[in-house]
């Protein structure tokens, strides 16, 4: 059987057919947002046989440039959304900075401050606790007792009286300034042996006789306590101890009540 086919003539899409279905899709992108303002392609017959042939346009070029400036605006978008976000973590992590650094500052002036405080008080303390132990006044021989009381009579004196209070005292005991002052006699004193004299800093003054040795010097400065000599039983004396007078002014005959005194002193005596 012979191998019969249609009549007419077979022949493939034509151009125009192949660019129409183009120019269809570009025409639809462009509604769709992708290109805009796309005008509509021109047709022109090259001959009476053929179906006419669209002009180039460019189109197609058209349609993927678009594509292309359409993802170089997606990547230039994304790149800014990322150096949006990296330049706020920046600004926070600089805020969070300074403001640990603002905490850190203030703990460490709080610190500073407590400190200074503390120390200022310490200082203020110290200088309360020894101008408390330079205004105490203690005895003169610690833990001893007086012997013979003040104003006594006997011929033992050449005024008639005691001047002042013996204390008890082997030879050799520590004898001890009663309060701060500066020494204004430091030698040997007649009758009262060799003896000190300290004018204290409320303007009195205290005498310690019949010492077996002296300790101080004249224009020394003394503190409550401070050891001044030893006891013995130089001078007009029976026996060791300590002869101690309290006076309003350094001479002889000034003289005050030595126990009277240092109980005014706060002595516990």
């Amino acid at each position: 059987m012979a191998f019969t086919r249609a009549t007419g003539k077979h022949r493939r899409p034509s151009r125009a057919v192949r660019v129409g279905a183009n120019v269809a899709g570009i025409a639809t992108l462009s509604a769709a947002g992708v290109v805009a303002g796309v005008a509509a392609p021109a047709f022109a017959a090259s001959s009476p046989d053929e179906a006419p042939r669209p002009q180039d346009t460019g189109l197609t070029q058209a349609v993927v440039l678009s594509d292309h400036v359409a993802d170089s605006i997606d990547e230039q978008a994304q790149m800014q959304r990322g150096v949006a976000e990296q330049d706020t973590a920046t600004q926070k992590a600089e805020a969070a900075a300074k403001e640990q650094a603002a905490l850190v500052k203030k703990r460490a002036d709080e610190a500073k401050r407590k400190a200074e405080a503390e120390r200022a008080e310490k200082e203020r303390a110290a200088r309360e606790a020894e101008r408390k132990r330079l205004n105490t006044f203690v005895m003169p021989i610690a833990g001893s007792f007086v012997s013979t009381q003040y104003h006594a009579s006997s011929g033992l004196w050449s005024s008639g009286s005691h001047t002042g209070v013996d204390f008890h005292a082997g030879e050799g005991t520590s004898v001890q300034a009663v309060g701060a002052g500066t020494v204004v006699e430091a030698g040997f004193g007649g009758a009262y042996g060799n003896n000190v004299v300290i004018k204290h800093n409320d303007g009195t003054y205290t005498q310690y006789g019949h010492l077996s040795s002296i300790g101080v010097s004249v224009g020394q400065t003394v503190t409550p306590g401070q050891q001044i000599g030893l006891s013995g039983s130089t001078g007009n004396v029976t026996g060791p101890h300590l002869h101690f007078e309290a006076r309003t002014a350094p001479t002889y005959g000034s003289d005050i009540d030595p126990v009277a005194y240092l109980r005014s002193h706060g002595v516990d005596i």
